[in-house]
């Protein structure tokens, strides 16, 4: 099977909406199980951390989507994308709302692509 820049948006989308709505489960599939999150602050967060937190109610997401293009490079292997996205928490969330860069990195392995590294950078506060 081909897949396409567009199928990496489409999956890179239902993950971000899997993190805002609170579904594990789909999240757990998407992300590879040596995933790793360097959050805004600098910090390493693991797979076990990120989900976590999410499935805690420790980290809350009202928003989380991309409000640009999502750039994909796409080998036969692996996938590096980079959007900026609007991220916005609950009252009294870990942060303001804003909007930040995010660059992803996702794998092939054994016919199952997977997320293994993303990095967000804070851009500006939205107003």
């Amino acid at each position: 099977m081909t897949f396409t820049t567009d199928d990496v948006r489409e999956m890179e989308r239902r993950r971000l909406a899997a993190l805002v709505d609170g579904d594990i489960a789909t999240a757990q599939g998407l992300h590879a199980d040596d995933y790793e999150l360097i959050n805004p602050l600098g910090g390493a967060l693991s797979k076990d951390q990120y989900l976590g937190a999410i499935g805690s109610g420790q980290l809350v997401y009202a928003q989380f989507e991309p409000v640009s293009e999502i750039d994909v490079l796409l080998g036969a292997d692996f996938a590096v994308l980079r959007y900026r996205a609007a991220i916005a928490f609950p009252p009294g969330g870990p942060a303001e709302p804003g909007v930040y860069w995010h660059t992803d990195v996702y794998l092939l392995r054994e016919g199952s692509w997977q997320v293994v590294r993303s990095q967000a950078t804070f851009i500006s506060a939205q107003r």
